[in-house]
C-alpha cells in the first residue's frame, strides 16, 4: 500500500487539545506480554488522592474527550469502580484497558453503572495467557468472541480490541479484521500496535552515565525486527481491497511518518463496503470541536450503528460515495438488505517510537496516550524511563571505544 501523507487528513490533536488522557492507577499486572514496555510492579497501586491529582493535571493542561484507564492492568486495583466513577464525574468518558483476565459480567455491569463508556481488551498470541498460551491469532479469535459476547450481553458499552503486531504475527492481522468484520454490532474498534526496535546498535545514557540497555525495559523484548504501520495497513488491504486509511499523526522528527493511521470502515456484516475518506473524518472532528469544544475520541455502540446515516456524507467524501454504490448494488440484488443496519468500525494502527540513525527518538506528534508523572505530562510508552531514572534515557550511536560517559553535546 502506497500512502502519501499529503493526501491524508493530519489529525488536529496536540498536547493541550487532544482526544485522550492516559491514566495509570497501577503498574501491577496479572499477565506477561512479550514486547510490553511496562514492568510488573506488585504493590504499585496509586491512592485515590494521587489519582485525583493526576486527573487535576489533565483538567489543567489538556482538553480531552476520554480517559484511558490503563496500567499494568487496572482491574487489579481494588478501587477500580471508584476510579471509573471519578473520571465520569469530571465529564470525561472512561475507557478501560485490560487483558480481561479479571473481567466478569457482574463486574462489567458495576463498571457501566459507575459510568464506563468502553472497554478495550488486549489480546495477542505472544501473551502468556492461561489456557491460551501458544495459540495463533486465528485461534485467539475464539477468546475475542467470548469477550465481545460478554460486552454485548451487558449492552451499552463500546467494545474494542488491541494487539501488538510482531514480524511473525504480521500476516495474521487480517484474520483479526475478518473476525471483527463478522461482528460489526459487537466490535467497534480494533487497535494494532506495531512492535518497534532499533535497527542499529546504540549505547544508552542517563545524563552523562552509560547504562546497560536491559536496565530500561525488562518486559521481555523478543529478538526480531520492527514492524511499521504501513506494513500492517498493507497486509489488511491485501485481504480487504476496500480498506483505506484516511487520517494520520506524524512523527516529532519525521513530518511524513505515519505514526497513527486511522481507518473508519463501513460494514454490513458480510464485507467492508468502503471507508470514510479524509474529508468525512475532518468534518466529524471539526464539527465536534465546534459543538463541544473538544475533538471526538470515543462514541458508544449506538452511534457506530448509524452507518446508513454516515453514507450521507458521501456528498463531500469520495470514500463514502464508493461505499454507498456498493451498498446500493447489494440492495438492488436483495431488497431485504435495505432494513439491515450498516455499522462503522474503526481500525487504528499505531507505530511507537522510531530511533533515528543519530539517536534522536521520533515520537507520535500530538500523541493521545500521554500520562501524568510527578505533575508533568509524559509519553506513557516511555514512562518506565522516568520511573527508573528520573529522566529520559538518551540513545547514541554505538562507538568502538569503551567510554562510560556520554560525549559532550555540540
Amino acid at each position: 500500500m502506497q500512502l502519501n501523507h499529503r493526501k491524508l487528513y493530519r489529525l488536529p490533536w496536540s498536547p493541550p487539545d487532544n482526544i485522550l488522557g492516559w491514566l495509570e492507577p497501577t503498574k501491577q499486572c496479572n499477565l506477561v506480554c512479550e514486547g510490553c514496555y511496562s514492568t510488573n510492579n506488585a504493590g504499585s497501586h496509586k491512592s485515590i488522592d494521587r489519582i485525583r491529582q493526576d486527573l487535576d493535571i489533565f483538567e489543567r493542561y489538556r482538553q480531552i474527550d476520554a480517559i484511558s484507564i490503563a496500567g499494568g492492568d487496572p482491574l487489579t486495583h481494588p478501587e477500580i469502580l471508584e476510579i471509573v466513577r471519578m473520571v465520569a464525574q469530571r465529564g470525561f468518558k472512561p475507557i478501560l484497558n485490560t487483558n480481561g483476565l479479571a473481567m466478569t459480567a457482574n463486574l462489567l455491569r458495576d463498571l457501566k453503572a459507575a459510568g464506563l463508556l468502553g472497554v478495550t481488551f488486549h489480546v495477542d498470541s505472544l501473551q502468556r495467557r492461561p489456557g491460551w498460551t501458544g495459540k495463533t491469532e486465528g485461534e485467539l479469535n475464539g477468546l475475542r468472541q467470548q469477550f465481545a459476547d460478554l460486552v454485548a450481553e451487558v449492552g451499552g458499552v463500546s467494545c474494542a480490541f488491541n494487539a501488538t503486531v510482531f514480524e511473525k504475527t504480521l500476516a495474521a492481522a487480517p484474520e483479526i479484521v475478518a473476525w471483527a468484520q463478522r461482528n460489526p454490532s459487537k466490535v467497534q474498534l480494533l487497535v494494532f500496535i506495531a512492535f518497534r526496535t532499533p535497527a542499529q546498535a546504540f549505547d544508552y545514557y542517563v545524563g552523562p552515565k552509560k547504562i546497560e540497555p536491559d536496565l530500561i525495559y525488562d518486559g521481555g523484548q523478543p529478538e526480531q525486527g520492527s514492524v511499521s504501520s504501513t506494513q500492517i495497513a498493507s497486509a489488511i488491504a491485501e485481504r480487504f481491497p476496500a480498506f483505506q486509511p484516511a487520517a494520520y499523526l506524524n512523527g516529532t522528527e519525521q513530518p511524513d511518518a505515519l505514526k497513527w493511521l486511522m481507518t473508519l470502515t463501513v460494514n454490513d456484516g458480510e464485507e467492508i463496503l468502503g471507508c470514510l475518506g479524509s474529508k468525512a473524518i475532518e468534518l466529524l472532528q471539526v464539527v465536534n470541536h465546534l459543538w463541544k469544544g473538544r475533538y471526538l475520541g470515543y462514541v458508544g455502540p449506538g452511534v457506530m450503528a448509524l452507518g446508513r446515516s454516515i453514507l450521507a456524507l458521501g456528498v463531500i467524501d469520495e470514500g463514502l460515495r464508493g461505499a454507498a454504490r456498493r451498498w446500493a448494488s447489494k440492495v438492488a440484488r436483495n431488497p431485504r438488505r435495505l432494513v439491515r443496519p450498516l455499522h462503522v468500525q474503526s481500525v487504528m494502527i499505531i507505530q511507537p517510537v522510531d530511533f533515528m540513525p543519530d539517536g534522536r527518538t521520533s515520537m507520535c506528534d500530538g500523541c493521545p496516550d500521554v500520562t501524568v508523572h510527578e505533575g508533568e505530562l509524559v509519553w506513557s510508552c516511555r514512562l518506565e524511563e522516568r520511573l527508573k531514572f528520573g529522566q529520559w534515557v538518551r540513545p547514541l550511536p554505538r562507538t568502538n571505544g569503551d567510554e562510560s560517559t556520554a560525549p559532550a553535546a555540540t
